[in-house]
């Protein structure tokens, strides 16, 4: 089988046509994963505004990446099947529409419903953009997009985070829909000037198999979601969690019997493939959790604002995108496994300075540790996405880049789920053995966060300093048992990849070449 692409000249130039295909693939997967993040900063006018309740206002964040997690791999298969870029247009169109409903209304399920909308959209558009521009050069030029675009992904995170925070500088919080839908427009009108590409072999849907394999993801994805707020010995978690195994299981068995999988499961014995796609969940997973807990350091504990809190972590994504430039140098020399166990070791590194920060560190004690983790990421980055996409024949590389993107989200979830499970029982094990000797109206909300603690002293005045005094060092107990934990997963993973990754002579796998053709028109 071939696929339909457009291959660069033997000139290590980039032609006109391919750098629109990087600019463009770029920027829409800077916009999907900027989008993940862009509410964290308003979710408190957001909250104020609609009378949303806690629970409501988790959802209202990440209905989006429930759907995104769910519907990638689908999306993936459609692009394969029916064109790539036509998936990216119609998923930029179903983003733009989907962002404008918040715009126009203030009903706190309208607004769930429009997240979870956005994400169908974004999942139909992330894929695609890695797919079409590997399709778009050979596979040794291919590595320098690569990692401009991995590059994008991990810095889109931080760029929701300050853009957001810059909008509601002046405008309210409806602005940040407003923009995510202006700039979704604009990507699709762009997406018209770039060349189609999909599979040209036969492909099918495989019904079955996307109904168990949506079912497994979004039941892992809502039980680690839920589980910062109900624990993990809840019992709609433990049956959200037994679900997504079982669901889990019957994907595997449908997936190995069927003519044409959504997903051939035999590409995770390659072990680029399945090295690669390790690594970028534990990537995803060390740095959200590194988020949950930052920019709650630097707001309870540094007293930043919302915006000052996202610059402050702006200079990760510089390291991240220049050293994702460079990584894939590396890797043609070395292979995956250097790149990959020297980067999760430098984020554990990282990590692990990270959980001996004070608060008369200041803030060149959180800049520190944000910058050592930035070069592990950056050095491990676009390795691993390199070596899915190269692994895979170029007629599955929808499918290949949903399988990265998958990683990505499902490796979020996780980093969220475990970075606030350590975060919350750190917390209440140093406070819990004083709330006897607090007043009674005091003990509610000490108990439950350094927020609510926060916000009771601003109420209190002066004389509730001790308390809150009290509270930061329990939240910073916390804050150090997450970041332990966070380096003992990425160093468990380093020392794992270390041995399994594959060095340069097997990086590589045969893969059926593309065929020059003239695009279709559409």
């Amino acid at each position: 089988m071939t696929s339909t692409a457009v291959i660069d000249p033997p000139a290590r130039t980039w032609s006109w046509a391919q750098r629109r295909t990087v600019i463009v693939s770029c920027l829409a997967v800077t916009l999907v994963i900027a989008a993940m993040a862009a509410l964290y900063t308003a979710l408190a006018q957001i909250s104020i505004a609609t009378g949303a309740t806690q629970t409501q206002a988790t959802w209202i964040v990440d209905g989006y990446t429930l759907a995104l997690a769910c519907l990638v791999l689908p999306a993936g298969a459609l692009g394969d099947r029916y064109g790539r870029r036509r998936m990216m247009i119609t998923g930029l169109v179903v983003f733009a529409a989907a962002s404008m409903i918040p715009v126009t209304t203030t009903a706190v399920a309208w607004l769930i419903g429009a997240r979870v909308l956005t994400g169908i959209g974004a999942a139909l558009v992330m894929p695609s953009t890695l797919s079409m521009l590997t399709a778009a050069f050979a596979p040794g030029p291919s590595d320098r997009a690569v990692g401009l675009w991995a590059g994008a992904a991990g810095s889109g995170g931080l760029i929701g985070l300050v853009g957001s925070g810059l909008v509601l500088q002046w405008y309210s919080w409806q602005s940040i829909f407003a923009g995510m839908a202006v700039g979704a427009v604009l990507l699709a009108a762009a997406g018209f000037t770039l060349a189609e590409s999909r599979s040209t072999g036969e492909t099918g849907l495989d019904p079955l198999g996307t109904v168990t394999g949506v079912a497994a993801i979004a039941l892992l994805v809502w039980a680690l979601i839920t589980v910062a707020e109900r624990g993990w010995g809840d019992r709609y978690v433990l049956a959200g969690l037994i679900g997504a195994a079982l669901a889990g299981a019957l994907f595997v068995a449908v997936e190995l019997r069927a003519h044409k999988p959504l997903l051939d499961l035999r590409l995770f014995a390659r072990r680029g493939f399945g090295c690669g796609t390790v690594s970028i969940t534990v990537q995803f997973l060390t740095t959200f959790g590194l988020f949950l807990i930052v920019v709650q350091y630097l707001q309870l504990i540094l007293e930043y604002s919302p915006l000052r809190a996202a610059v402050a972590v702006l200079p990760m994504g510089v390291a991240v995108t220049g050293l994702s430039l460079l990584s894939p140098l590396l890797t043609a020399r070395y292979g995956l496994r250097l790149p990959t166990a020297a980067g999760l070791t430098i984020v554990a590194a990282g990590l692990a300075l990270m959980a001996r920060v004070t608060p008369d560190s200041g803030y060149p004690g959180v800049l520190m540790p944000l910058f050592i983790m930035s070069v592990g990421l950056g050095l491990a980055s676009a390795p691993a996405t390199t070596a899915i996409m190269s692994g895979t024949d170029a007629d599955m590389h929808s499918i290949a880049a949903a399988v990265n993107d998958a990683a990505r989200e499902i490796g979020a979830a996780i980093g969220i789920a475990v970075a606030g499970t350590v975060l919350a029982t750190g917390y209440r094990t140093r406070i819990t053995p004083v709330l006897d000797r607090l007043p009674e109206p005091a003990r509610a909300p000490v108990s439950h966060s350094l927020a609510a603690t926060t916000q009771l002293a601003e109420h209190t005045g002066p004389q509730a300093q001790p308390l809150l005094d009290l509270a930061r060092t329990a939240f910073l107990h916390g804050l150090h048992n997450t970041s332990y934990t966070l380096a003992a997963i990425s160093l468990a993973a380093a020392a794992i990849l270390g041995i399994w990754a594959p060095g340069r002579s097997a990086t590589r796998a045969p893969k059926t070449p593309a065929r020059p053709t003239t695009p279709p028109s559409d």
